[in-house]
């Protein structure tokens, strides 16, 4: 009895891992066994990655928030301590947005809790 590879299952792996490979450099875009690792550690990365850019989101809003509390002449720490006091709701995400595109809103904001 001849020997059976299902062939046709094991070109569309190859195939699906070489797609995913497209715009790679070098071999790691053309040869399966070298595009199968960069493919995995890419989806390694993606994966570790999108827990990591909530983490660079929050540092980036603190910073912000930091600096416009600053030029109020308070530090961040003063700042989320008051609004947290003065029973204020509103999230980092919001505040940086205030900070960037809404000073005077921010403004506000900072003088509510003074």
């Amino acid at each position: 009895m001849p020997r059976a590879t299902n062939n046709p299952a094991a070109r569309a792996r190859r195939k699906r891992v070489l797609k995913m490979a497209k715009g790679y450099w070098g071999r790691r875009k053309n040869v399966f066994s070298i595009a199968k690792n960069a493919v995995e550690k890419g989806l390694v990365y993606a994966y570790r990655d999108r827990k990591v850019k909530k983490r660079t989101f929050r540092a980036l809003w603190i910073q912000r928030i930091n600096a416009a509390s600053r030029q109020h002449g308070m530090s961040y720490s003063q700042f989320m301590g008051k609004l947290h006091a003065n029973n204020v709701t509103l999230n980092r995400k919001v505040l940086a947005d205030l900070a960037l595109n809404n000073p005077e809103a921010f403004a506000a904001v900072v003088e509510s809790v003074k």
